[in-house]
């Protein structure tokens, strides 16, 4: 009997899928659970048919797979990725590749490359994104660790991946962690990219008090246009959605749950020094709708402002538009600085086109955007930053008078815009010449001795001064 191209192993929605995927792409599979029931049932289920294997015990599930034996992990992350991997050790050769779909920390990648290229097996680290659908049709799947490895499952992610029209989303991406830290990076991307929306659902129902009909309606216009995403589409579909004649998302608690790769996003940036402002902003927020009981009582005491809307209807949604856009801009703008500065730590030679194309299909934050960003790493591989990018310089300018017309409408009227603000300080903050952090700094010195540079000497030369004496008059 002809031996498995590949082995997975969990059997979650996502890992099912991923399994379904493989067979319609023509690889034979094994499968192995911890529940050996849930294998029964998957073969017995969905599996029937398909040129898929159920096996009992790791020995099973190894000695069924072809050489170079190739195993995909699809388990928690965290301590059970490192279980299953001592589980496998006695029973794999050298060559053999170990592979974690999971979303599992960069750094704990980073480890394992290392620790099973000393064993003699070639580890993955993969980020694989766009939910049961997208593992079912064409995820977009993000490899790194080893790249010997990956020469060898090339061929079969490749062939289940995303495609938009003739290219593939699934390239490599670096060696390590780089595929798990770019993954972490779009997870902190989707994170402010959902925030943003939920703050422009916001500004248009309490300030102009519109219908989950007509709101639907408005997202729908702004798919078909430059916010075309896969985001701004589900939005209008929820804002339709319908229980016995009601809206759905009337009835969903006002509580946001994550699973900790934006937090890692936010953690990291602050590592690395990098102001990944709107993304930290979206996860606090998460974790300001997580105090519901808190807020009932508050909205006891602390009444909405009293305030006279100065623009009108279209006005207002046209300008919320354009502050969406632009924070938009904000936000990939910021996670690529980050991959930037994580590329020069970790000397990785990230591709930032090749990841905007990656993310252009399968994933949760596809959307035409993605298409402007890769056009802008073609133009120039070595750009520094995308406001700096002709394109993006112009859509900001154009946006801007929108997008601060909405944030003084959602100040005026009390409707936190924590994302959206964010972005535009930082945007504000970009364009300056001059900061105030010249009197920071002076601080600094005057408490801490911490030195200071100065405009009329050298840069890197740093000077102490006596603050508080010099305060004195003469």
């Amino acid at each position: 009997m002809k031996k498995a191209d590949i082995g997975l192993i969990g059997l979650a929605v996502m890992g099912q899928n991923l399994v379904l995927n493989m067979a319609d792409n023509g690889f034979k599979v094994a499968v192995y659970n911890r529940s050996a029931q849930k294998t029964d049932d998957f073969i017995a289920g969905e599996a029937k048919d398909r040129s898929i294997v159920g096996t009992k015990g790791i020995k099973a599930f190894c000695d069924s797979l072809s050489s170079p034996r190739k195993v995909m992990l699809m388990v928690k992350a965290g301590e059970v990725v490192d279980h299953f991997i001592e589980l496998l050790m006695p029973h794999l050769d050298k060559g053999d590749v170990v592979i974690d779909g999971g979303n599992s920390l960069f750094s704990d990648t980073q480890r394992r490359t290392v620790s099973c290229e000393a064993k003699g097996i070639l580890f993955l680290g993969i980020g694989v994104s766009g939910g049961e659908e997208g593992a079912r049709l064409g995820p977009s799947i993000m490899p790194g660790g080893n790249q010997k490895g990956w020469g060898l499952v090339k061929g079969i992610f490749q062939a289940i991946a995303a495609r938009v029209e003739q290219d593939i989303c699934c390239q490599w991406v670096g060696e390590g962690g780089a595929g798990h830290y770019v993954k972490m990076v779009h997870n902190g991307i989707e994170y402010g990219d959902m925030q943003l929306i939920c703050e422009a659902y916001h500004i248009l129902r309490d300030v102009l008090q519109l219908e989950p009909v007509e709101l639907a309606g408005i997202f729908n216009e702004w798919n078909q246009g430059d916010l075309n995403s896969y985001l701004i589409e589900i939005t209008a579909d929820i804002l339709k959605a319908q229980e016995n004649g009601e809206w759905l998302g009337d009835k969903v608690l006002d509580t946001a749950g994550q699973k900790g790769t934006g937090k890692w996003t936010g953690i990291n940036a602050l590592e690395m020094g990098v102001p990944l402002t709107l993304i930290g902003e979206a996860v606090f927020a998460r974790y300001l709708s997580s105090l519901k009981e808190t807020r009932i009582e508050a909205a006891k005491t602390f009444a909405a402002p009293a305030y006279e809307l100065d623009i009108d209807k279209a006005d207002l949604i046209e300008a919320v538009r354009d502050a969406l856009f632009a924070s938009k801009i904000i936000s990939y703008t910021q996670g690529f600085m980050l991959m930037k500065a994580a590329a020069s730590q970790y000397q990785w030679n990230l591709a930032y086109g090749d990841i905007a194309l990656m993310w252009r299909g399968g994933c949760i934050i596809r959307s035409q955007f993605l298409g402007d960003i890769k056009a802008a790493y073609d133009n120039n591989p070595e750009l520094e930053n995308l406001l700096l990018d002709g394109y993006f310089q112009n859509a900001i300018v154009k946006a801007q008078d929108g997008w601060r017309k909405a944030l003084v409408t959602a100040v005026q009227a009390g409707v936190p815009v924590p994302a959206m603000s964010s972005a535009l300080s930082f945007y504000d903050g970009f364009r300056t010449e001059k900061l105030p952090a010249n009197l920071l700094q002076a601080q600094r010195d005057y408490f801490g001795a911490h030195t200071y540079e100065r405009t009329d000497k050298p840069r890197g030369e740093f000077f102490h001064s006596d603050w508080k004496q010099l305060a004195k008059p003469d």
